[in-house]
């Protein structure tokens, strides 16, 4: 009969997961650097990540009696992202995708008689400490997690559970001399190895920031209208990746980006309501979508780029007549 924590990865592989590992559910030992990244401002307006910070510390206060965190990792690689990060090119948003799995890998839990609690990076854990310790990957130069079997493209998830489980080994530190993530950041947001400034983050310019992108970042996010893969995808270590086979992780056509400043809510809400891009919500994205003309630097954007300058949302207006202003300076000059 096979131990708990065999039948444990058993089920977690059977459900499609592509890393498992197990820890114990101590403090994360990055937990000082997490509270100093805050205290310095570098975390921007992503003021949730300042809340529960006790649960943070202690996994007693999300599942009393905790003692063990399952982690798995699920590949959705799907080659060399273009404007959209690789993660969201798909047709289903991955946390609905990861929840399903790990709500059946809980249940399985509960049959062996633990308590069992699942996230999918909405909880307030350090996910990526928890990983690195379960051994399933470690953190890189550029704060993410890296898989020696998958690069640096995959989702994490946590299980945690009152069962005893014996943890798995820490997986080590394999970054080594590189810094190549580092000189590829366009906005030079990773000033130093594993620090991340979060404000001059393409990712957070783009996704979590929902005011104006500040001017002089514009030009640096390039065509880029939903996060940034640029510090991944220079990582040698995605020499093992592979092509994942989840049919709702693969790439689905995009119209122009012209098209989409002539769309409505409804048409924005219809098309992208089951990804991640939908939590941008229209203006957010057109915001966007201009910035990326605008850098284009093709003048026949022009018309649509004018008719956003009506746009309903104030938000919308601004980046639509920046764009044209840079268009009709750039093809003004010798």
């Amino acid at each position: 009969m096979s131990s708990p924590s065999t039948a444990i990865k058993q089920r977690a592989r059977e459900l499609g997961f592509d890393l498992v590992g197990i820890t114990t559910a101590d403090p994360p030992p990055h937990l000082p650097a997490f509270q100093n990244w805050l205290a310095r401002g570098d975390h921007g307006e992503m003021t949730y990540l300042e809340r529960r910070a006790a649960d943070r510390a202690d996994l007693q206060r999300l599942l009393p009696g905790v003692k063990s965190v399952i982690v798995v990792g699920l590949n959705y690689h799907t080659g060399p992202a273009h404007g959209i990060a690789c993660y969201a090119h798909g047709s289903r948003d991955y946390h609905d995708l990861l929840g399903d799995k790990l709500r059946q890998l809980a249940a399985f839990l509960t049959g062996l008689g633990g308590a069992a609690k699942w996230y999918v990076d909405t909880g307030p854990i350090l996910e990526r400490d928890l990983a690195q310790r379960a051994g399933i990957g470690f953190i890189g130069k550029h704060t993410n997690l890296i898989s020696r079997a998958l690069g640096n493209w995959f989702f994490l998830g946590e299980i945690l559970t009152t069962l005893d489980l014996p943890p798995d080994r820490p997986e080590k530190e394999y970054c080594g001399t590189c810094t190549r993530c580092l000189t590829a950041c366009p906005t030079r947001a990773i000033p130093a190895p594993y620090r991340l400034d979060a404000r001059r983050c393409i990712s957070y310019l783009t996704i979590e920031l929902k005011g104006s992108i500040p001017v002089e970042l514009r030009p640096l996010i390039g065509e880029r209208i939903f996060g940034c893969d640029d510090c991944l995808e220079v990582c040698p270590w995605n020499r093992f990746a592979k092509q994942s086979p989840i049919r709702e992780f693969q790439r689905r056509p995009l119209p122009p980006l012209t098209e989409f400043l002539a769309w409505d809510d409804t048409r924005f809400r219809d098309f992208f309501r089951v990804t991640p891009i939908y939590r941008l919500k229209r203006r957010g994205f057109l915001r966007n979508v201009c910035v990326a003309l605008a850098n284009r630097g093709d003048r026949a954007a022009l018309p649509a780029l004018e008719r956003a300058r009506q746009d309903a949302e104030p938000l919308v207006r601004e980046h639509a007549a920046w764009a044209c202003d840079r268009l009709q300076n750039n093809s003004e000059r010798p």
